[in-house]
């Protein structure tokens, strides 16, 4: 099974990370979650600012590398933690929003 980080790992537009208006976590049937897609989103527009995917190997160690290289309290680093190691059960490419959608079963 994969997670969320390693989605976002190996994923990318044009030949670059994705960014945070290009992906949303739906559930199975495509229903947006709107807390997990505003984290998801939090994540990628200010922690992924210190560092890039490909320079880590796992969401733990991207959660270290951001806490002790950025000023974010700890309770912000659980909850990346959290979306991170969410299980990711498929992607669904949705060309006429011009989005990637992330399923997980929350």
């Amino acid at each position: 099974m994969q997670t969320v980080f390693d989605v976002l790992k190996f994923i990318s537009v044009n030949h670059q990370e994705v960014e945070s208006h290009q992906v949303v976590v739906t559930d199975p049937v495509g229903k947006p979650n709107g807390l997990l897609t505003d984290l998801l989103h939090d994540l990628i527009n200010n922690a992924l600012l210190f560092v890039t995917l490909k320079d880590v190997s796992s969401a733990t160690e991207l959660i270290e590398h951001l806490r002790t290289h950025t000023p974010l309290p700890a309770d912000v680093l659980a909850e990346y933690a959290k979306i991170l190691t969410e299980d990711c059960y498929g992607l669904n490419f949705a060309p006429q929003k011009g989005q990637i959608e992330l399923i997980v079963h929350r």
